[in-house]
């Protein structure tokens, strides 16, 4: 008796029993592709009761282990977003838009870890090996001891990996992998399932980390069923502008370490080099004083970062105002927004408003918003902030100023980087010296009277 097929949504995993044109689970359009499953072991009518198996090990929480051994990738800023290096026996997901640079840095990352001793074997499923080879000599790296393979056959290529044993394998990218053992093409939903699956199940057996290269959608997403993403120990996103040549390395999900910790890249024509300080080079290019820019001092990870906030405000025809952001939420700004206009009248209806967070960073944490807001009121009275100031804080809808964590990381990050003063909610407790001059208030009306005064509303 054949098997009855199944419908899968591309976009969130939903089964169905048969295909539409939406996802009624996501809302998806088009996403809906056919599951052919992975092949059955044995009659397809055994059930798991029909036989016994063996009994599973259990053990205590009091038991004691030895702590997970790492090793250095010898890329600093890689080993500081998966918590102090590769984790043997770990898989890592890692995803990111076209050309963004993912085979730039793992190639990278590949050839330190294997100058460094270790193993490892770089398997593309895009590339010929001559092509690796070609970008290797341009990056400098040809002299690295890394062994490559060009090939999209998984199960040649767990042989493969089988035989050689290497402490770190790189899979690129796991949409072009085929199992033989599923009917269905390459990039289908079952087959990245089964790659995954199976290559992640080969790390845990055979102790080899396994680092696998995801393809994004439109929405910023990694392709494919997000049952990948549960498979894995660690998922990391490379993000960034085409026109900056700034990457940050952000992890979302990790097993062995804090996540939402990022790391920065510089794109050169040497391939990716390390930020050691970041805050210093988003803030290199600030030149003299303009309205609609504030100095936002936030956490990334475990460190602190120091961001420029960009905001300009021109007039718009009735109707239809505009509302652009580029690495900052939309919806937050729409909130900000309408505390300034129904708090304290200030309006922005009649008005077009674009952000942007400078040097292709992303902000996502709400102690932002002072920055946000000191940005926006800048840029509408045409009234320059003081270049050496400051701003962090997040708004509630009522307009009170609450003090985010970290405070004391984020001022002492300010005065090494030579500003004098910092405007933030009451209540932070100031842990840096007398040279920053810290000045508190309440509540955005309190700011907004002390920065700008009378404000024509």
């Amino acid at each position: 008796m054949s098997r009855r097929a199944s419908f899968v949504c591309s976009e969130c995993g939903a089964t169905h029993a048969k295909w539409s044109g939406r996802c009624d689970a996501c809302g998806a359009w088009n996403s809906i592709t056919e599951d052919a499953g992975l092949s059955a072991s044995g009659p397809e009518k055994r059930s798991l009761g029909a036989s016994r198996g063996r009994k599973v090990e259990l053990s205590d929480l009091s038991v004691e282990d030895a702590e997970l051994p790492r090793h250095t990738s010898g890329l600093g800023e890689l080993d500081r977003v998966l918590g102090g290096g590769i984790v043997p026996a770990s898989a890592i997901l890692v995803g990111g838009d076209p050309g963004i640079g993912k085979s730039t840095l793992l190639l990278q990352a590949a050839a330190a870890f294997a100058r460094s001793g270790q193993t490892a074997i770089y398997v593309s499923g895009e590339e010929a090996a001559a092509q690796i080879r070609m970008r290797a000599a341009r990056l400098g790296l040809k002299d690295a001891p890394l062994k490559l393979a060009a090939e999209t056959n998984l199960r040649d290529i767990l042989t493969t990996l089988e035989a050689e044993r290497p402490q770190l394998a790189i899979i690129d990218s796991i949409q072009t992998m085929w199992a033989d053992n599923v009917e269905s093409a390459p990039g289908a939903v079952s087959q990245v399932r089964a790659a995954a699956h199976e290559l992640t199940t080969f790390a845990k057996r055979r102790g080899v980390a396994v680092i696998l290269v995801g393809h994004v959608t439109k929405e910023g997403q990694i392709a494919g069923p997000r049952v990948v993403e549960h498979m894995v120990d660690t998922v990391l996103y490379f993000e960034g502008e085409r026109g900056h040549q700034f990457r940050i390395l952000r992890a979302v999900k990790n097993r062995f370490g804090p996540a939402d910790e990022i790391g920065v890249f510089e794109m050169t024509g040497q391939g990716l080099s390390e930020v050691a300080n970041p805050s210093a080079l988003f803030l290199s290019e600030r030149g003299a004083p303009v309205s609609g820019s504030a100095v936002f001092a936030g956490i990334g990870g475990t460190r602190p970062l120091l961001a420029e906030i960009q905001a300009l405000v021109a007039p718009s025809a009735p109707g239809s105002a505009r509302r652009n952001v580029v690495g900052w939420d939309g919806g937050r700004l729409s909130m900000l927004l309408a505390v300034l206009e129904s708090r304290y009248g200030i309006g922005f209806a009649d008005r077009d408003v674009y952000l942007n967070v400078a040097g292709g960073l992303r902000v996502n944490e709400p102690a932002a918003d002072l920055a946000v807001a000191a940005a926006l009121i800048s840029a509408r009275q045409d009234i320059p902030l003081p270049r050496e100031t400051v701003y962090f804080g997040e708004v509630s809808l009522s307009g009170e100023l609450r003090p985010p964590a970290q405070s004391g990381a984020r001022l002492k990050e300010a005065e090494k980087l030579g500003f004098s003063a910092a405007s933030v909610p009451r209540g932070v407790k100031a842990t840096a010296s007398n040279s920053l001059a810290i000045d508190m208030v309440a509540d955005l009306g309190a700011f907004i009277e002390k920065g700008f005064g009378a404000i024509d509303r």
